[in-house]
C-alpha cells in the first residue's frame, strides 16, 4: 500500500528565506515552482532524492502550541557526523550527532520558521533494518 513518504508541505512566512535555506543550505534541488495568474511564485517542491520532496507555500504561519500536532521532519544521510560538520561549516546551528534509541544516528537543526528537522543516519543494528531490504 505505502511506498514511501511522496512529500511533506510547510507554511512558510518568507518564501524567499525558506528556499535558500533548503536548496543553499541543506542543497535540495528545486523541482518546480507554483506561479499565480500574477506571474508571482507563491510555492516550490524542493527534490530530497528519489521520489521524496519538500513542497513549501507563502502563507501565515501557525503556531504549533495552537493545536498542531506536527513535531519534525527526518531526512536520511549519508553520515551523520559529516552532514552536522557540513551544515555547521555553513553557519547553520545544529545538535551533536547522538546515536538514537533505535540505533540510528541523528542530530537536530531548524528551518527559518522553526520548524524541526532530524538528521537520520542508519547502522547495522538500526531497529528499522528489517524494513531497509
Amino acid at each position: 500500500m505505502v511506498k514511501g513518504l511522496a512529500h511533506i508541505c510547510f507554511t512558510v512566512s518568507d518564501l524567499d528565506k525558506s528556499i535558500a535555506f533548503y536548496r543553499d543550505r541543506l542543497g535540495l534541488a528545486p523541482a518546480f515552482d507554483f506561479i499565480n495568474a500574477k506571474g508571482e511564485r507563491f510555492g516550490i517542491y524542493l527534490h530530497c532524492g528519489e521520489r521524496t520532496f519538500i513542497e513549501l507555500f507563502k502563507g501565515e504561519v501557525s503556531n504549533l502550541a495552537a493545536g498542531k500536532s506536527y513535531s519534525h521532519f527526518c531526512l536520511e544521510v549519508e553520515d551523520v557526523a559529516q552532514a552536522v560538520a557540513q551544515l555547521r561549516a555553513g553557519g547553520l546551528e545544529v545538535s551533536d550527532a547522538v546515536l538514537g534509541e533505535d540505533h540510528s544516528w541523528q542530530a537536530w537543526l531548524k528551518d527559518p520558521d522553526g520548524n524541526h528537522i532530524e538528521l537520520h543516519g542508519y547502522t547495522p543494528a538500526s531497529k528499522q533494518g528489517p524494513c531497509l531490504k
